[in-house]
């Protein structure tokens, strides 16, 4: 316990999945919460899967009062710098500070091939996935420079982000593009003791994974395959280990390491937690 015991921490994509995992395991180590999300179903209506909502948010919220920690939560939107401004500043406003940063929103589509993509699919997985991850880092940078205290920035790439896959063109070039990102960082930032590193999850037990648009991706041989007809496929022939899925407590631990000062000295790395999926 108390691995990050008085700091304070800034989450996006915070009303479930990942998010959340890491908003909780954070309190349980001692952090605050500044918890972010766009809480709008409809914020891609073209995506096969529903978006987080506003009573998702205040689920998040509960959870880390019962840790005994407190949160601030706000609506906003990762492709809104202005949104994400206000929830900083509401956070500041609370705790006086941040030091860590989690730039974990994101969205994922589930094809078609990348000459079919449409523009509008495109730029909100572009604008979300990585233009999203620069707003919050943009945000958070200045006032945790100012602040003098260190700090580090988590982005969440994705296995996705360290090897080409099929009818995940858009998703790809995004997650790629947040690696590139966190190196650039890494070094404009080690002069201040603030240090940037990714986290490239595999597979992880969340909506974004949990739905018929991958079951799909991954079973077209099937008319309507289930969650069982896909976990054998990641089981079988994505993953080294004989595991279709991590949960997201495994991403969150990952990333509880990178925050904390166990990894004082740890920067610019890209740290998968991945089923070796990897090196499949």
């Amino acid at each position: 316990m108390g691995r990050v015991e008085g700091k304070v921490a800034f989450i996006t994509g915070a009303a479930r999945g990942q998010g959340r995992s890491h908003a909780v395991r954070l309190a349980q180590e001692g952090a605050d919460i500044i918890a972010v999300d766009v809480v709008a179903p409809d914020a891609y209506p073209w995506m096969t899967y529903r978006q987080a909502e506003p009573g998702q948010l205040d689920e998040t919220v509960a959870l880390v009062e019962k840790t005994g920690r407190r949160i601030v939560a706000r609506q906003g939107d990762v492709r809104d710098r202005g949104s994400l401004r206000a929830a900083l500043d509401a956070g500041l406003a609370e705790f006086g500070h941040v030091d860590i940063v989690s730039a974990n929103a994101g969205i994922s589509p589930f094809g078609p091939e990348s000459w079919k993509i449409s523009e509008q699919q495109w730029a909100d997985v572009l604008s979300t996935n990585l233009t999203g991850v620069w707003n919050t880092t943009s945000v958070c940078v200045p006032p945790m420079i100012e602040a003098g205290r260190g700090g580090s920035i988590i982005l969440t790439s994705s296995g996705a982000g360290t090897k080409g896959v099929p009818n995940l063109a858009d998703y790809c070039a995004s997650k790629f593009g947040v690696i590139g990102l966190m190196k650039s960082l890494a070094g404009e930032v080690a002069p201040h003791n603030i240090r940037v590193n990714a986290l490239t999850p595999g597979t992880v037990a969340t909506d974004m994974v949990l739905n018929e648009g991958l079951y799909r991706l991954f079973r077209p041989d099937l008319e309507n395959p289930t969650k069982e007809d896909a976990a054998a496929i990641f089981a079988t022939m994505v993953n080294l280990m004989p595991t279709p899925w991590v949960e997201t407590v495994d991403i969150s631990n990952a990333l509880l390491f990178l925050a904390s000062d166990e990894a004082r000295y740890v920067t610019g790395q890209v740290f998968g937690v991945d089923l070796g999926s990897s090196i499949k």
